[in-house]
This record gives C-alpha cells, sequence and structure tokens, in this order.
C-alpha cells in the first residue's frame, strides 16, 4: 500500500496519559518505531512537543476523545498538521486493542493516508465557540430556574402565570417580592399590575388568592436571587462576545442581510462554522454535518429510514429555529421557499392506504 507520509505520529489519548507511536519510513521500505507514554499534564505535553520536533514529526493523527484532546490539540497544533479523527470512523477498521497498539494503529492508517481530519477551527473561533456554548448553557439554566419558580407557586396554589403572560415581568417581579416579604392580600398584590395587565385584574385578585408557606417564600427569594445572578452572567458574556465578533464584522453583517434575526445567531452560526468555508466542499456537505440534512438507508429498493445524523447540536438548533421563524414570515425568498419545500414533500408523502 502507498505511504502518504514518511514521517508521522499517532496518539491514542486519555485522561491522564497519551501513549504515541512515531512511524518513520526509510527509502528502503523499512518502517522504524518509537513508543512513548506522556503524561497530560502540561511539562510532559511540553516534552512531548519537543520529542516529536526532534524527530521531525510534521503530522499526528489523535482520536476525538471527549474533552480531553483539546489541550493536547493546543499545545502540539504550532508548525504541525493535527489529525483529529471520529472514534466513530474508527471502528470500521479492525485493529488490536491495548494503549500501545492502538497508537500503532493510528499511526499506520494515517502513514498510508486512511484517516479523515474532523472540522477543527483556528484558535479565535474555538475561543467565541466557548464562550456562546457557555451562555446557550446559561440561559438553559436559567430556564430550569423559572421551571422551579413555576413549580412552587403552583405548590403555594399561586396562579399568576395563568393570567400574566411573564411571571418575571416588572408587574409579576413586584408581585413575588410582595408575596417573600410577606404579603397575602390578593386586592393588595393585584394592585401592583401595570400596564396592559390592569385589565385582568379580577383574574390577577382570584390567582393571587393561595396558601404561601414559609417555605416557599424561602424557596421563591432564592430562586429570583440566582435568575438575577444568571440574568447578570449572561449580559457578562454576552458582551465578551459582542467584543470578540468585531473581527469578524464581515461575516456578521453577512448572516444579519437575512429576514430573520435572534440575539445569539450570528455569534452561534461564526463560532461553530467558522469564517472559511472552503473547509466544507458544498452547502450540502455543511447542510449534512450540521445534522439537517435526511438521512439515506436504503436496502433491496426499500427505503427503511431517513432520520437525520446528530450532527452540530448547537448549530442545528439555531438553524432551526430560524427556519422556523422564516417559515412563518410572508413575502420573502426564504419563507416561499420554504413553503414550496413543504409542499413538494407533502406531495411525495406516501398514501396511507
Amino acid at each position: 500500500m502507498q505511504v502518504e507520509y514518511e514521517r508521522c505520529a499517532g496518539i491514542d489519548l486519555h485522561k491522564k496519559t497519551a501513549v504515541t507511536t512515531i512511524m518513520m519510513t526509510h527509502p528502503d521500505g523499512r518502517v522504524e518505531e518509537h513508543t512513548r507514554t506522556f503524561s497530560t499534564m502540561t511539562s510532559d505535553l511540553l516534552a512531548l512537543d519537543d520529542w516529536l520536533r526532534a524527530h521531525h514529526v510534521e503530522i499526528v493523527a489523535m482520536e476525538s476523545t471527549g474533552i480531553y484532546w483539546r489541550p493536547v490539540f493546543n499545545i502540539l497544533e504550532e508548525g504541525r498538521t493535527i489529525i483529529l479523527v471520529n472514534a466513530q470512523h474508527m471502528k470500521a477498521v479492525p485493529g488490536r486493542k491495548t494503549d500501545v497498539k492502538d497508537s500503532q494503529w493510528l499511526a499506520d492508517l494515517l502513514r498510508h493516508g486512511l484517516l479523515s481530519a474532523s472540522f477543527i477551527p483556528p484558535a479565535p473561533i474555538r475561543q467565541l465557540r466557548d464562550l456562546t456554548r457557555y451562555r446557550k448553557t446559561l440561559v438553559q439554566e436559567r430556564a430550569r430556574e423559572i421551571n422551579r419558580l413555576q413549580k412552587v407557586l403552583e405548590t403555594a396554589n399561586i396562579k399568576l402565570a395563568a393570567v400574566a403572560t411573564d411571571v418575571l415581568g416588572k408587574s409579576g417581579r413586584d408581585m413575588l417580592d410582595a408575596l417573600i416579604k410577606g404579603g397575602q392580600d390578593p386586592e393588595a398584590l393585584a394592585e401592583l399590575a401595570r400596564g396592559r395587565l390592569r385589565a385582568k385584574l379580577p383574574d390577577l385578585r382570584l390567582a393571587l388568592e393561595g396558601r404561601v408557606e414559609p417555605h416557599h417564600r424561602f424557596l421563591l427569594e432564592h430562586i429570583l436571587a440566582h435568575t438575577d445572578f444568571l440574568e447578570q452572567s449572561i449580559a457578562q458574556v454576552q458582551q465578551e462576545i459582542d467584543e470578540r465578533l468585531v473581527a469578524f464584522q464581515d461575516a456578521v453583517t453577512l448572516i444579519q442581510s437575512l429576514p430573520v434575526q435572534l440575539q445569539a445567531g450570528a455569534a452561534t452560526v461564526i463560532a461553530e462554522i467558522g469564517v472559511d468555508m472552503t473547509r466544507f466542499p458544498s452547502d450540502a456537505h455543511l447542510a449534512s454535518w450540521a445534522g439537517v440534512s435526511p438521512g439515506n438507508c436504503e436496502s433491496a429498493g426499500k427505503r427503511k429510514s431517513g432520520k437525520t445524523t446528530k450532527g452540530n447540536p448547537y448549530l442545528r438548533g439555531v438553524l432551526s429555529e430560524m427556519a422556523w421563524i422564516v417559515s412563518r414570515m410572508k413575502d420573502n425568498y426564504l419563507s416561499a421557499f420554504t413553503i414550496a419545500s413543504l409542499d413538494v414533500g407533502a406531495r411525495n408523502e406516501p398514501s396511507s392506504r
């Protein structure tokens, strides 16, 4: 089999160790191997970097093992090519199972050019990705806290959510603060309503007549304090994201030219796919990588499944949200295209008879 790389290395990576095998192919076809085990502490990773440089290794392959590949990649990427391999792709190739033999197997596959690299964006994009994903985590945690708040109100038989659209709006927050301070009178609590909510005063009086116990007040106070903290954290992270987006203003402007806008939409798209579209051979490849294209499983002329792949859940989520909004809009190309696609899909749907 043809040798693609005369000097290469394979790393079998774990939480505490990085078993590394270097393979060097001599002009006479002889293969020289060197295997060493390094810890994943920074000092040992720097020693690994020096060892690879001493053997003039400029291309390295390793599996994408959880989050453990990140520090190794960050230290080794300068001055060489790192191929991050999807572990699922390795299962199709038979091999033997020890840490040393896994590293040798990786190096041998790389030597013959049998590995395909995962998409790894440059460092500025990876840093932006960390921020946008953390922001999403904070938003999800805030949503969970609001659900906990609603559960506490329900156990106290306070039906505020049945009347007010936003329980944590200005009116709702004033009422919750009054409840925490010991307020019990539905008439007084309802009078705290503002704006259009005052048109629902009779319903509010009924909704605010409950049985609020001391432990309910304790829970409400701490849930609201945690919600305030999360909102402050989200604002701080968003500020950091906005500052880093300045370097990608052209891409931001292009995404914002779409008829639908989301607060974190442009940042998430840039953070997940970067700004260099040459990484994807076509738009179809990008859609498949994101997990928004139908699958293809057919055997003996029968279509078995069309489910999509997992793809990138962060990118897939924001694209699905944007597509859903566009499908509800009118008088623009994207909404017309979406409706036409749905009509075609409905006509091609097999009859249930």
